[in-house]
């Protein structure tokens, strides 16, 4: 039994949603249950809610996984560690996201759940959760030697965590990028796509047929042919399937525009999620963030970066009184462009 899980602060990034259905339709068992949102827009669980059930019993779940060898809902219900699941709901008032408490949530969940190889995904970037590469290594380092002790497989990627992953920011958002990477969209952001299939990938090597180096190319393979998609499909009708699902986004809206010629030099993911959050994300579902413009692109003045939706006037007003202060972008010269990152 497979699962993944990335440990957060980088906005939008709902790899999670596609890892899911790609394994699961190759046959592997990836019972992917999540927490709502702590800290962020949104989580995996409050964007999958718009268009399936996520509050589902153990007796439920263990159906559902059985039948369609994966599922993606709310871990509170699930009841894999009740303790935790205390402790969440007092750290999210709190914002409080602590490095001990996180290692032993996500593994004594994933081993509840009866998950023996697990991939972690450590994001690294200037305003992500992790900031620095000898964090991000220290960090590999404690999952490695507490899942060594509970006999785990556990394998830990650290991936570019500069900037917000896909276009969407927000549960509708979020999860109308998914879908339209799931259905081949041209319009699907490339990057959800790419980073999707690397994490895909890596899982798909946990099985014993795949040779190192052939997970991409069967990960691929499953979503370029629809089996993923139809994979979604399957696992959204088991949970329970939202009728009438919509993935339009709130109407009261207001546009951040570029005020100077140059390029995308920064993103900051911290002011972004904020941003999004003051609009209203994750409690009002249409509520977020729609990106325009990101990390190395060009852009003119006057250019929009990114659109704000709402679905209540106050939080427009609040959203817009943050990013008058500060928007999260910085524009400046091509040389000022970071350097691509490697993840490994």
């Amino acid at each position: 039994m497979v699962d993944k899980h990335c440990i957060g602060g980088i906005p939008g990034n709902r790899t999670s949603m596609l890892v899911v259905p790609i394994v699961a339709a190759h046959g592997m068992l990836i019972p992917k249950t999540s927490s709502r949102a702590i800290t962020s827009p949104s989580g995996t669980a409050d964007t999958m809610e718009i268009m399936a059930e996520v509050t589902l019993s153990p007796e439920e779940l263990n159906d559902i996984v059985r039948q369609e060898r994966g599922c993606l809902a709310w871990g509170g219900t699930a009841k894999l560690a009740p303790v935790d699941d205390k402790l969440i709901s007092v750290e999210r008032p709190l914002g409080i996201d602590s490095r001990g408490q996180m290692v032993a949530s996500i593994l004594s969940k994933k081993l509840a759940a009866g998950s023996n190889h697990l991939l972690i995904d450590i994001p690294v970037g200037p305003t992500a959760k992790v900031r620095h590469m000898r964090d991000a290594l220290a960090l590999r380092k404690l999952f490695e030697f507490v899942g060594d002790r509970l006999n785990i497989h556990l394998e830990v990627v650290i991936t570019d965590g500069r900037q917000p992953i896909g276009r969407g920011i927000g549960p509708v958002l979020e999860a109308r990028d998914v879908m339209q990477v799931l259905e081949n969209n041209p319009l699907a952001p490339s990057d959800l796509r790419q980073k999707s299939l690397q994490l895909a990938a890596r899982i798909l090597e946990f099985d014993p047929d795949v040779r190192g180096g052939q997970g991409y190319a069967i990960a691929r393979d499953i979503l370029d042919s629809g089996r993923a998609m139809a994979k979604m499909n399957a696992i959204i009708d088991a949970q329970g399937r939202k009728e009438n699902a919509s993935f339009t986004p709130g109407e009261i809206t207001f546009d951040v525009t570029a005020k100077d010629d140059g390029f995308i030099t920064s993103i900051d993911n911290y002011q972004i999620s904020r941003i999004a959050s003051m609009a209203g994300a994750p409690i009002d579902k249409r509520a977020g963030i729609e990106l325009f413009k990101k990390l190395g692109e060009p852009v003119n003045s006057g250019e929009v970066l990114f659109r704000v939706h709402a679905e209540f006037s106050a939080n427009y007003g609040f959203a817009k009184t943050l990013c008058d202060h500060d928007n999260g972008y910085v524009i400046g010269t091509e040389a000022n462009i970071p350097m691509s990152f490697v993840a490994f």
